[in-house]
């Protein structure tokens, strides 16, 4: 086990994961579409509101648990779905789920990654998780890949929506990214100066898309997989096939990449069980406001409709306290996960949940709050969101 006491902040796992991860990968995680503007205003918005500090209040019994469509959390954060969560460190999806159920929050499993629904059923003796979902234009696919979301103990389904076609993404065409990487001269080069991350992807059989390989038709091999996702994803989907999932999956349903509220209202007359407020990270349209900005003009529209989450450039558990004032029910964590994953495994994804849990809890003390389901905006300081 390693020391992690002095590992601080969400900061700290970032800069030993991008010493400890390929180029290719961690450039895939910590980057967004275009000038990256969007991707750097879901942090940098969360910075400008302010929290209205309260003294003399009993700050004694304080608990953060609530629930996240009826699922007991033991904060208001689940882990949001990353594709390629596998290539940040071996068997990164099963080390994720682990960790999240042990901490006691809710783990979603991308349709992209690399451990598949089986793997992470059998990583976690059968826990309850969650799991999202791309549509495919291969539609007797997204039926069986369902049917086995359903076998492996899977409780609610994300329907993610924003990624019918794909961003632009700069550093992943300059650094050609592949799973598993190229052997090019270049990769090889980075590759020798990433010893622990190729000793762990040595010791691993998964290194491709598990929920995809050997699954889909036609895809036996690597080169084959590339080209049937790059020709799968589905541009012309719409609220029928939301409701065509719905009806095919009969369990809970959340909506991923709202940023709208006209198509929150939607979103909502849907029949889903919540939406999540989200820009992708940033990584769609550059452009597009920060998922804290679009936030409450959502909350305000549909939120007694449908519980309205949101993701996207939380860094602290003073983030999630943010967002939970300004409206949101829960919170979903992508890259700072990630960052704890390829800093040190499982290990390192427990410190970025124990930080965060620990901002989140000592900030709402100070904000004069004892209990999660109290903070509304009157902990925040008017005129500052």
């Amino acid at each position: 086990m390693s020391d992690l006491s002095k590992i601080t902040s969400i900061e700290d796992l970032r800069v030993i994961a991008k010493r400890r991860v390929p180029k290719m990968f961690y450039d895939y995680a910590d980057s967004g579409a275009w000038t990256e503007g969007t991707y750097r205003a879901n942090e940098s918005d969360f910075q400008k509101i302010k929290l209205r500090q309260r003294v003399a209040v009993n700050m004694e019994g304080r608990s953060t648990r609530t629930t996240m469509v009826g699922q007991e959390a033991a904060m208001p954060v689940a882990i949001a779905p990353t594709g390629l969560t596998g290539m940040q460190h071996a068997d990164g999806e099963i080390l994720g789920a682990r960790a999240a159920k042990a901490f006691g929050i809710p783990f979603t499993l991308s349709t992209m990654s690399i451990c598949s629904l089986e793997d992470i059923a059998e990583g976690t003796d059968r826990h309850p998780f969650w799991f999202q979902l791309y549509v495919m234009k291969d539609r007797d696919f997204i039926e069986r890949l369902i049917e086995r979301a359903k076998a492996a103990n899977v409780t609610a389904l994300q329907l993610t929506l924003d990624l019918q076609i794909l961003g632009q993404r700069h550093k992943d065409i300059k650094n050609g990214l592949t799973a598993p990487p190229k052997p090019t001269i270049k990769n090889l080069i980075n590759l020798a100066t990433k010893p622990r991350w190729c000793m762990g992807m040595l010791g691993t059989k998964r290194r491709t898309f598990g929920n995809i390989a050997g699954h889909a038709k036609g895809v036996k091999d690597l080169s084959s997989l590339s080209s049937w996702t790059a020709e799968q994803f589905d541009p012309a989907l719409s609220w029928a096939d939301v409701e065509w999932i719905k009806k095919l999956w009969g369990g809970k349903l959340i909506l991923k990449g709202i940023m709208d509220v006209e198509d929150a209202r939607l979103a909502a007359s849907s029949g889903a069980d919540a939406l999540i407020v989200s820009n992708h990270g940033g990584r769609q349209l550059d452009g597009a406001p920060s998922s804290i900005a679009a936030l409450p003009a959502i909350v305000d529209a549909v939120g007694t409709e449908i519980e309205v989450w949101m993701d996207g450039g939380i860094r602290s558990g003073q983030d999630v306290l943010k967002a939970r004032a300004l409206g949101a029910r829960g919170t979903m964590i992508g890259r700072s996960f990630l960052y704890g994953l390829g800093a040190y495994g499982q290990e390192g994804v427990t410190r970025a949940l124990q930080l965060i849990h620990k901002e989140l809890d000592i900030t709402m003390a100070f904000c004069g709050r004892t209990n999660i389901d109290e903070v509304d905006s009157s902990i925040l300081l008017p005129g500052t969101f």
